[in-house]
């Protein structure tokens, strides 16, 4: 009887220790979390800055058709201009999580690229682009300073410039909303701002 009640006893220890010690892990997963930065589209210094009118360039359409990229469009309320290439892997691997995006968040999607046509309708045939806006020149991305590849602007009805950035995930591409919706320049401003709450 003696070792049965001292069995019991050690087991509700045993028990009690391994509750405490979930605990104190659930805490530690908690601190973690604070502590790694969200991944987002990575902001670079030039170009129109966020919060700032885009600039309205004219452009032409693989299809030969003149438009205007960027400035106010009334019945659109969610622009996104996605810079790319036909030469750039991450790139091609970064255009079907961009649809997919932009038909979830319901944002008109626009591609923009500076390539050989022949190498541009590869790419649009390939990835069944057909449906989207496809501009080729260099006037576009001249005007918003765009260096590297894939990058991505998202802008509003006004044509003001909600976030940019690089982008080679679905999840940097969700970054330029929640930003816009947390009403933050860059998720990146967000992080300093925690860090200095912290400190």
């Amino acid at each position: 009887m003696t070792a049965l009640i001292v069995s019991q006893v050690i087991s509700w220890l045993v028990i009690l220790g391994l509750v405490l010690t979930l605990l104190a892990l659930a805490r530690q997963v908690g601190v973690l979390h604070m502590r790694v930065a969200p991944a987002g589209a990575l902001t670079t210094s030039g170009g129109p800055a966020v919060a700032g009118k885009g600039p309205a360039v004219p452009a032409r359409t693989l299809d030969g058709k003149d438009v205007i990229v960027g400035g106010p469009a009334k019945s659109v309320p969610l622009r996104l201009l996605m810079f790319v290439s036909a030469t750039c892997p991450l790139c091609k691997g970064l255009i079907p999580a961009a649809r997919s995006f932009a038909h979830d968040e319901r944002v008109e999607l626009t591609f923009v690229g500076d390539d050989h046509a022949t190498a541009q309708r590869g790419m649009i045939a390939q990835h069944g682009l057909e449906a989207y806006r496809f501009i080729n020149g260099p006037e576009v991305g001249q005007a918003y300073e765009v260096g590297k590849l894939p990058y991505a602007v998202l802008l509003d009805a006004e044509g003001t410039i909600l976030s940019k950035g690089l982008v080679n995930s679905r999840e940097h591409l969700e970054s330029l909303v929640i930003a816009h919706e947390m009403g933050i320049a860059t998720v990146q401003d967000y992080i300093s701002k925690l860090k200095v709450q912290a400190a």
